[in-house]
């Protein structure tokens, strides 16, 4: 090939590139008069000059340029001004370079020069043969602040750039590597430097939609404001894109995303940030439900897309990552989050209201939308985005507010980061922690309990969430037609069975499995598994078995993180003293802690079954030698299926629990959302949320965060309580036998009303003994007694209880013998008569006095018809 058929080549390839760009491309012309870059007499902007006719002046002169900068004929003296960079702990480019962004260099340097403020727009160097010359005659001497200074309306960048998209780094395969979310720079179909971006070559006549400058170690590529700006361009079709803020690429989505990178259709932000995970997550931001055209449908308010200088009717999908990110945000704001501090806008937002400062708090960017219909910047449609806010102020709620975390005002969350904590290595050069929205252990409050916290993104990734009720989708696909909701499904009816499967609005979170080496319900999770990562286009099957895929496929994996050892170590948080912060106040239930849902919602495979044979008492943890006999840990199918069917429970009754866990008793699953989640008061006899709320445990009227009432006191006359949602009293257990019929109903019917915790552990997650039962004749570890320890409490008459968090709430069941479903007798029940060391005091102090023997007897003396 001679060098002439090279260029022709060459020019041949760079042409079809440019045919390849969209009408919307075509629109834009290199034309600075038009521009607010016209600082001359002729510009039509606010800030322009009324006595200097000349354009170009104002940033270039033919003679006495500063030769020292990388512009061509550059025209101003820059000032000797010290920058505030921005960072972040998943700014990957800070921890490969060994420092956090430098101060700024090549053309960003230039554009600074009038937009930090600092410099009058005015003063060049040159002006028709004079030196240092301050052009006169402007309204604005220096930038002007727009909207204010501190708001993410203004090109006032100052010098603090904290909340301003990064610059000055350099952009390789080094950080495409580490990020896994970035564009790799050698992925192109000219198999060189690419189309898309790379540093300018005039000798190959190499010209990349976005440019790089030389400014790095070795002249490597760096971003910095050319990359995405071009100074002189303007759009001629003012209703695509209405403010093009002088970008090489489109401003908002064209066409609906796909995996491939498409200049014309899609947003120039997708230029560099490869949200198709390069190649390997397929298309998950592309149909998620913030960029999918079939989901993100809503339509901007007309004063909210008028501050936002969006054009009108923009659609939720076509706003796509400016929906929550501003390049030049508010102050205060983090990882360019669009109106995210706490600060209050003097105008509501949705009337076109925007924030000045504040502190860091990511909620509010999702509060745009996430709202009511009044107070959303959308307009109200058939689908809105769940109104999440409102459950955030519940009596009851999870601590998303600055104020209400321990840190005492400061946002903790924070992704990504160089940490390596046995579970999650974040070191490596691959680790992609930042892209998957990685936390420490330490950022958790493992170690540190002021960090403990809860961010939307701790249990959701914005840019993977999907509409579908399977986080997979359709067999994998989610790009087919998307489901009514994100939400799991949970229907009142027969016919399928309820599962574990995490929903779409869990789709590409991270979460932990515990991994076990013990049944002991008195041993902790001794080691976790990091779920993390993008599905693509992988699914499971739709059923109750545990995995070992390597990304959350379980809603528990998400929750266990935080509401487990690994997010706390071996000290449980506690509940909130003060009763100012949203938790729920020391005290209720008599807790003073939270507890390990790990260690209770283990379900052991070689526990879930029961027969008269079935003796795994002492491997659950029960001590007592006759606790061992027909007994088993128990739990609530959170992690796994209980094994016991509505045969092996010997129920006969159809409709034994209430829909739809009547569906497949034993085999089914359950979320933690199924009893955590905003309260529903409607009905009795369901946890669906109520209209307008959304599934989820952001918060509630009921400590908790609990859908329904529970507590000491409580039992079938209770309204709205909990465990009756889902349970049937007078059929849904195995307690029955000797000719009484269903136990429960014979109690109920002989002593009027029975307290829930009067049986059965306060905490129902999981329990050393079968049906959740407590058994005053083998309390143990479990109480602060030492291991391998059975102590029986003394009980005499019917104000005798025992009281011990977090497990026993005025707890009176002893249990002599334990018995299969269908097998119980009024003798199953009684004293072990212990003595001496092993018969410690009730709460109510009859320490001296025992009530022996077993049966109807014992029972009369021990319980009575609770007065409320």
């Amino acid at each position: 090939m001679t060098m002439k058929t090279g260029r022709l080549l060459g020019a041949s390839l760079m042409l079809m590139a440019m045919l390849l760009a969209s009408e919307s491309q075509a629109a834009r012309e290199s034309r600075i008069s038009a521009t607010k870059h016209n600082l001359s007499s002729s510009g039509t902007g606010t800030t322009h000059s009324t006595t200097e006719s000349q354009i170009c002046v104002f940033c270039h002169t033919p003679h006495g340029s500063d030769t020292s900068q990388s512009a061509p004929l550059w025209n101003k003296t820059l000032a000797n001004t010290t920058y505030t960079a921005y960072t972040s702990s998943s700014l990957d480019a800070a921890t490969i370079q060994g420092v956090s962004a430098g101060q700024p260099l090549g053309s960003s340097k230039l554009c600074l020069s009038c937009h930090d403020g600092v410099m009058a727009l005015g003063s060049v160097r040159v002006l028709q043969g004079q030196q240092n010359v301050t052009i006169g005659g402007g309204t604005q001497v220096t930038m002007p602040a727009g909207s204010g200074s501190s708001t993410g309306y203004t090109r006032l960048l100052g010098t603090d750039l904290t909340n301003d998209h990064p610059i000055s780094v350099t952009f390789d395969q080094a950080l495409s590597d580490r990020d896994g979310e970035l564009r790799r720079p050698s992925a192109s179909p000219l198999n060189r430097w690419g189309t898309v971006f790379g540093v300018r070559s005039a000798q190959d006549s190499y010209k990349p939609l976005l440019p790089l400058e030389p400014t790095g170690s070795g002249s490597a590529g760096q971003v910095q404001c050319t990359t995405c700006h071009d100074p002189h361009i303007r759009e001629t079709d003012l209703t695509a894109e209405r403010n093009i803020k002088f970008l090489r690429g489109n401003r908002v989505q064209k066409a609906q995303p796909t995996s491939t990178y498409v200049a014309g259709n899609d947003i120039v932000c997708l230029s560099c940030h490869d949200k198709g995970m390069q190649g390997v997550g397929g298309n998950s931001w592309a149909y998620s439900a913030h960029a999918n055209s079939n989901v993100a449908t809503q339509t901007y308010k007309t004063a909210a897309a008028d501050t936002r200088e969006f054009p009108s009717g923009i659609a939720v999908w076509q706003a796509a990552c400016l929906n929550c990110h501003d390049t030049h945000t508010v102050s205060g704001s983090r990882r360019l989050l669009r109106e995210g501090t706490d600060a209050s806008p003097a105008t509501s937002l949705y009337l076109g209201g925007f924030k000045a400062g504040g502190s860091a708090a990511l909620e509010e960017t999702c509060y745009q939308c996430h709202n009511d219909t009044t107070n959303s910047i959308l307009n109200s449609a058939s689908s809105n985005p769940p109104n999440v806010k409102q459950d955030f102020a519940l009596t009851y709620r999870m601590r998303i507010r600055n104020v209400d975390q321990p840190a005492g005002g400061t946002e903790v969350h924070d992704v990504g980061g160089n940490f390596n904590d046995t579970y999650n290595d974040c070191t490596g050069a691959a680790n992609k922690c930042g892209a998957d929205l990685i936390e420490s252990r330490t950022q958790l409050g493992n170690g540190n309990a002021n960090n403990r916290h809860v961010e939307c993104s701790d249990c959701h990734n914005p840019h993977r969430v999907a509409k579908f009720q399977l986080f997979y989708g359709n067999a994998g696909s989610i790009s087919g037609t998307p489901d009514a909701s994100a939400a799991h499904k949970h229907t009142n009816a027969s016919g399928y069975t309820h599962t574990n499967v995490a929903s779409g609005a869990l789709r590409g979170s991270w979460g932990v499995e515990p991994g076990y080496t013990c049944c002991s319900f008195h041993t902790a999770a001794t080691s976790y598994t990091v779920r993390r990562g993008d599905p693509g286009t992988d699914s499971v099957p739709n059923d109750s078995n545990a995995d070992t895929k390597t990304y959350v496929t379980r809603e528990y994996q998400v929750c266990l993180k935080c509401h487990s050892g690994y997010g706390y170590g071996s000290t449980p948080p506690n509940l909130d003293a003060n009763n100012t912060k949203g938790l729920t106040p020391s005290g209720t239930n008599a807790l003073t802690q939270y507890t390990d849902q790990a260690k209770e919602f283990q379900a052991p495979a070689s526990h879930a079954d029961e027969s008269s044979t079935f003796n795994m008492g002492a491997d659950g943890g029960a001590v007592d030698a006759n606790a061992n006999n027909k007994n088993h840990r128990s739990w609530h199918p959170v992690m796994g299926p209980t094994g016991r069917t509505a045969t092996k429970r010997n129920i006969t009754a159809t409709n034994a629990f209430k829909l739809p866990w009547s569906n497949a008793v034993g085999t089914q699953t359950m979320y933690c959302s199924d009893c955590h989640g905003s309260a529903v008061t409607t009905s009795a006899n369901n946890v669906i949320p109520e209209t307008g709320k959304a599934w989820g445990p952001h918060g509630s009227g009921n400590p908790f965060i609990l859908k329904g009432v529970w507590g000491a006191g409580m039992n079938t006359g209770t309204a709205n309580l909990l465990c009756l949602k889902c349970h049937n009293p007078t059929s849904s257990s195995g307690f029955s036998g000797g000719g009484k019929g269903n136990l429960h109903a014979y109690h109920i019917d002989r002593i009027g009303k029975i307290n829930c915790v009067w049986c059965h552990v306060a905490v129902p997650h999981g329990w050393k003994n079968r049906s959740l039962l407590v058994n005053l004749n083998d309390v143990g570890e479990e109480a602060g007694h030492g291991a391998g320890s059975s102590k029986e409490v003394a009980t005499n008459g019917n104000a005798a209880h025992y009281l011990k968090p977090p497990y026993y709430l005025y707890a009176k069941n002893k249990i002599s013998s334990f018995a299969t479903s269908g097998g119980w007798s009024d003798t199953s029940c009684g004293s072990r008569s212990k003595t001496g060391a092993n018969l410690i005091t009730s709460t109510d102090g009859a320490s001296g006095s025992n009530t022996t023997g077993t049966g109807k007897n014992w029972m009369t003396n021990t319980c009575s018809n609770p007065s409320n």
